[in-house]
């Protein structure tokens, strides 16, 4: 398995697994940004319950799955946007209007576009899901 993205290389094993039914997903290598797209989606209820099973270096994630992911996927390359278009990039990356999510890197960390449209910040697009 190639690490030059471990976002998406952790984001196309979660939809593998959930292609294949499986209920349950172990994930690694950690860090700050996959724990946080990770608990994105599990606040969203994209994934189940989510533990780190080894904190130290390298670490290993255990994820339930629920099966309510139809798509998801990194954003190459990661596109600056405002907060007014928003709505251009829900057009592009998601099938329809108010279903699902984009997360965005932005000043105040990672969040989903509709938290950060409600802020009023822009930032850089990081992933989707739906």
């Amino acid at each position: 398995m190639s690490l030059n993205d471990p976002l998406s290389n952790v984001l196309s094993h979660i939809m593998n697994c959930e292609r294949t039914r499986k209920s349950v997903c172990e994930i690694g290598p950690s860090s700050s940004v996959i724990s946080r797209v990770l608990e994105l989606l599990h606040t969203h209820h994209f994934l189940g319950a989510i533990e780190l099973m080894s904190p130290d270096r390298g670490g290993l994630y255990h994820i339930n799955l629920l099966n309510h992911i139809n798509a998801c996927g990194v954003i190459k390359p990661r596109f600056s946007v405002t907060h007014q278009e928003y709505e251009k990039f829900e057009k592009r990356y998601l099938p329809a209007r108010d279903f699902g999510v984009l997360i965005v890197s932005t000043s105040r960390g990672l969040m989903t576009h509709k938290e950060a449209k409600a802020q009023g910040i822009g930032g850089r697009l990081v992933a989707y899901c739906y």
